[in-house]
């Protein structure tokens, strides 16, 4: 990919992310993920085989395959605090 299809901004560099991955309300967070990234707005673009990697990696987990660390995360509709 050589321009943004966001802004249309022609300079773009590889870069590692965070990508959060949720399929049925459910959550997996993967740090130093492969993207390429604009420079002007910081659109991030992922190639197909990262995104299925992930997936992949996703389904093994919900089928229970050990992570390396979990987390616990508080969850508020906003129109319970508003």
């Amino acid at each position: 990919m050589k321009t943004c299809n966001f802004c249309g901004n022609k300079n773009m560099q590889q870069t590692f992310s965070e990508y959060t991955y949720k399929h049925d309300d459910k959550y997996m967070i993967f740090n130093n993920v492969p993207a390429l990234e604009c420079e002007f707005c910081k659109e991030k673009y992922y190639e197909a085989k990262v995104l299925k990697q992930i997936e992949k990696e996703f389904f093994a987990v919900q089928n229970g395959k050990k992570v390396s660390k979990k987390i616990s995360v508080p969850v508020e509709d906003f129109s319970d605090v508003a």
